[in-house]
């Protein structure tokens, strides 16, 4: 297994992940974005069934992500955002999405770890 030190995140984790990403109706994702609503609390008992199905390696990618600064975490967002035109990612990647971006983040850590 790997170190989280090894552990890299790239525009093609956010573009094998876009499914995710995409469910959200941009509309709606703006709006939630612009609110700064903790969209991770809603989804806390969802989120814990599924930390059981998580491999070694993705627990490592999602405490790398976590440990992210927050602009490099959107600097990926925008260049997967430019590869496949969608908005979604492009809402995230503006830095209004930070406040956002940090408080789901938080919440994430908090839930799984």
């Amino acid at each position: 297994m790997e170190s989280q030190l090894e552990v890299k995140i790239t525009e093609e984790d956010v573009v094998g992940l876009i499914d995710s990403f995409t469910k959200v109706p941009s509309i709606i994702l703006k709006r939630m974005v612009s609110a700064n609503l903790n969209v991770v609390k809603s989804f806390e008992n969802q989120i814990q069934n599924y930390k059981s199905q998580l491999s070694d390696d993705e627990i490592l990618k999602i405490e790398k992500v976590l440990d992210m600064p927050v602009t490099e975490l959107q600097e990926i967002l925008y260049n997967a955002y430019e590869s496949t035109h969608k908005k979604q990612l492009k809402i995230l990647a503006d830095s209004n999405a930070g406040p956002f971006i940090e408080k789901n983040l938080s919440q994430l850590e908090k839930v799984l770890f």
